[in-house]
C-alpha cells in the first residue's frame, strides 16, 4: 500500500467533506464545520501550519547521532513514537461517514497499540460517539484516553467513570470544545471551566486528568495549580475560535511556565516528522496528530493509519539525525533558528 493510494481512495470515501489536498492547510475548507475545516475565515487552521514554518533547524553532520531511539515515556508508558492521535469524532457529520463511527475508532485505537503508540478518542453532541471509544479502548486492554467535552460537572463525572470501567490509562477533558458549533446543534451544552471546578474533577479519579485546550501560560498555569499533570497546547485544531495564533506560537511561553512541573503535549498544522522535531524542541513532550491521521484511516483501513504513523516516526528520525539528536531528550531549542 502506497500513501497516494490511500490519498486517493481517501479523495473517494471523504468527498464533500475533506478534499484531500496535497497541502492539508484549511484554505479549500474554511469556514466548513461541521466538517474537516476551520471557523470562520479558516484563520486559525491556516496559523496552525503558518506558525510551524517560522522556524527553521540548523543542520548538523559533525556528530554520531546515526541511529537515533525516538521512544518517549507517556503517562508511564513507554511508546515507540512521540506521535499520539488525536480526539476526532463525527465520521457521519465531520467526514462522510463512509467508515462507520465504530470502525473508524476501532481503526485508530487498535492501530495506534500496534505501532507502538496511543490513541485519543473523543466526545461529542451524539452521546453514544463516546460510549464507541471507551469500548475501543477497554476492547484493547485499556490502551487508549478518552477525551470528554466540557460538560456540566455531574455528566463528565459519569463519563470519567466510565473511562475508569474501561481500564484507561487516563481520561481528558478538552476544554477548547466549549464553543464547538457541533455540540450546540445537538443541544448538547458545554462551556469553560473555573479553576475550582478543575479542582473537583482532578480530585474525583484516580486517573491521571488531561486538560486539553491551552493557549496561554496564565490557564496552564491554573491548570496545573489545580492538579492537572498533563496539558495539550491546543486550539481545537483551529475549530472553535477565528483569529487565534498557532500553537507554535505559544508553546515556548507556556513550556517556560509549566514545563518542569506538567507533561506538555501540542497539536495544530503538525505535517510532517519535521514538524514534530520542533514541537519537542519547543518543549513539548510528544504530540497529536488529527486530520493526516484520519485521511490515512479512511482511505486505507489500519493498515494505512499505520503507514502514516511510521512515515511520520521514519521522517522524525532522519530530522534527528541531521541535527545531531540521539534521542528524545537531546532535543532542544539549539537546534532551532527563527
Amino acid at each position: 500500500m502506497e500513501l497516494e493510494e490511500i490519498y486517493q481512495k481517501a479523495r473517494e470515501r471523504m468527498e464533500g467533506y475533506c478534499r484531500v489536498c496535497s497541502v492539508c492547510d484549511g484554505r479549500a475548507c474554511k469556514g466548513e464545520v461541521p466538517g474537516m475545516g476551520g471557523a470562520g475565515t479558516g484563520s486559525s487552521f491556516q496559523a496552525n501550519l503558518a506558525a510551524w514554518q517560522d522556524y527553521k533547524l540548523k543542520l548538523r553532520t559533525l556528530h554520531q547521532a546515526d541511529d537515533p531511539d525516538t521512544s518517549v515515556t507517556i503517562l508511564e508508558e513507554e511508546l515507540s513514537t512521540p506521535i499520539l492521535k488525536a480526539p476526532v469524532t463525527g465520521s457521519q457529520y465531520n467526514m462522510g461517514g463512509a467508515v462507520s463511527e465504530e470502525e473508524y475508532t476501532k481503526i485508530v485505537v487498535e492501530g495506534s497499540k500496534e505501532f507502538g503508540t496511543i490513541a485519543m478518542t473523543g466526545d461529542s453532541g451524539d452521546p453514544t460517539v463516546y460510549d464507541i471509544g471507551v469500548d475501543a479502548i477497554q476492547a484493547c486492554d485499556g490502551f487508549g484516553i478518552p477525551i470528554i467535552k466540557p460538560r456540566g460537572q455531574d455528566e463528565i463525572k459519569k463519563r470519567i467513570k466510565m473511562a475508569e470501567d474501561a481500564g484507561s490509562k487516563a481520561v481528558g477533558i478538552d476544554v477548547d470544545g466549549a464553543g464547538l458549533i457541533t455540540m450546540a446543534l445537538k443541544n448538547q451544552p458545554v462551556g469553560p471551566k473555573s479553576k475550582e471546578e478543575l479542582e473537583e474533577l482532578v480530585g474525583s479519579t484516580e486517573l491521571p486528568l488531561i486538560l486539553k485546550g491551552i493557549m496561554t501560560a496564565d490557564e496552564a498555569r491554573l491548570a496545573v495549580d489545580a492538579g492537572v499533570e498533563t496539558i495539550v497546547v491546543s486550539n481545537h485544531g483551529g475549530r472553535v475560535l477565528d483569529t487565534t495564533s498557532g500553537t507554535a506560537e505559544v508553546l515556548p511561553e507556556i513550556a517556560a511556565e509549566v514545563g518542569d512541573e506538567a507533561t506538555i503535549l501540542v497539536d495544530g498544522g503538525i505535517r510532517a516528522g519535521v514538524d514534530v522535531l520542533k514541537a519537542l524542541a519547543l518543549g513539548a513532550n510528544a504530540v497529536l496528530v488529527a486530520r493526516p491521521l484520519i485521511i490515512a484511516a479512511f482511505g486505507g483501513g489500519k493498515e494505512g493509519f499505520k503507514l502514516l504513523l511510521d512515515n511520520l516516526t521514519t521522517e522524525l528520525k532522519k530530522a534527528m539525525i541531521l541535527t545531531g539528536c540521539n534521542s528524545v531528550a537531546d532535543i532542544s531549542s539549539d537546534i532551532l533558528r527563527k
